[in-house]
């Protein structure tokens, strides 16, 4: 059974809304009737009448044929409450009640955020059409970052084709699509997140490695000293808040994921090749990994998945499909 297919039937249980706010994709529009239908979230579309006409056209379906709400956020009566909201958020930056007004009304990512950040909806899918960048900038000003954490980050679900020595068919690696070269501070919040996230999605006890080319200082490097002081840190912050988690590093990635290797490598360490959720020293080593599992072991990725914020967001791929959209909205279910 794939992470998905077990991811399902809870969020079918969690009986969620989620806000889709590129209503003018007809991908966007096929994955809410199949949402719908397959009853893992309440969809909600945004969009004018003419840009839902001429994508449901395009999609073959229609939104009303599966009951899924629309609303036009050009028009909507929550105009007035979301950028009051807006506005209140953003006044200290200088933003003016029009300069909201104008924002939520005119960008409908913005419009789908504060629904979001007011309980509207418990999560928002969107990136189909707008970038990354937008994504990130939306959710920043409207949501903002969970409660002990300041940074943002992404992580990838990897569906392993073969499980781990250990039997993990399900592995996490973070950050790899959001923050280039995090400090040891930063990759203790992405690392607190990516724990989260692992309880949410996967429902085990996070089993964090932090990688590196050196396991416990058989290399000495500026490099090595970020990823090991990030290790310290993050299990001194889980011991103050009670995260039930296993914390490890500097690691090398074989030492992380085989017991033979760990038991050599790192002897009397916390994690002994059974390493379930892997932290990447930056964007480089995590997006290069993620690539080569996927596409060399015949690994399924879903992501990236964004975390860290007050509320779930999650980004799309603009090559991606409508199964794809599924999936996201599906992960955004049990985020929340």
């Amino acid at each position: 059974m794939s992470i998905l297919d077990s991811m399902i039937p809870r969020a079918k249980a969690a009986n969620k809304t989620i806000v889709l706010p590129e209503g003018m994709d007809p991908r966007v529009i096929a994955a809410a009737v199949k949402a719908a239908k397959a009853g893992i979230c309440t969809p909600i579309v945004l969009g004018t009448p003419e840009e839902l006409a001429a994508a449901e056209a395009q999609a073959g379906v229609t939104l009303a044929s599966a009951g899924i709400k629309s609303i036009d956020y050009t028009t909507s009566e929550l105009l007035s409450k979301l950028a009051g909201a807006f506005y209140e958020k953003r006044k200290a930056k200088g933003m003016t009640q029009e300069e909201a007004l104008a924002t939520v009304k005119g960008k409908c990512l913005y419009f789908g955020n504060m629904m979001v950040a007011l309980d509207c909806a418990q999560g928002m899918v969107a990136g189909s059409i707008a970038s990354t960048g937008d994504m990130l900038r939306s959710a920043f000003h409207c949501v903002g970052t969970a409660k002990g954490i300041k940074l943002a980050s992404s992580m990838f679900i990897m569906d392993l084709k073969t499980p781990t020595i250990s039997g993990d068919a399900t592995l996490l690696f973070a950050d790899c699509a959001v923050n280039p070269c995090p400090t040891a501070e930063e990759l203790v919040d992405i690392a607190q997140a990516t724990a989260v996230s692992f309880r949410k999605l996967v429902g085990k006890k996070p089993r964090l490695a932090f990688l590196s080319y050196s396991s416990k200082g058989s290399a000495k490097h500026e490099l090595v000293d970020k990823v090991r002081i990030a290790a310290e840190l993050t299990k001194k912050r889980f011991e103050e808040q009670g995260v039930d988690a296993v914390v490890d590093g500097e690691i090398q990635a074989d030492a992380a994921l085989v017991p033979s290797v760990g038991a050599s490598k790192n002897k009397g360490g916390a994690i002994q090749g059974d390493a379930n959720v892997l932290i990447f020293p930056d964007i480089q080593a995590g997006n290069i990994c993620y690539k080569l599992v996927e596409r060399l072991a015949g690994a399924t990725a879903f992501g990236p998945v964004l975390q860290g914020l007050a509320k779930p967001v999650n980004d799309l791929s603009r090559g991606c499909s409508a199964d794809d959209i599924f999936g996201a909205m599906c992960i955004t279910v049990l985020q929340s």
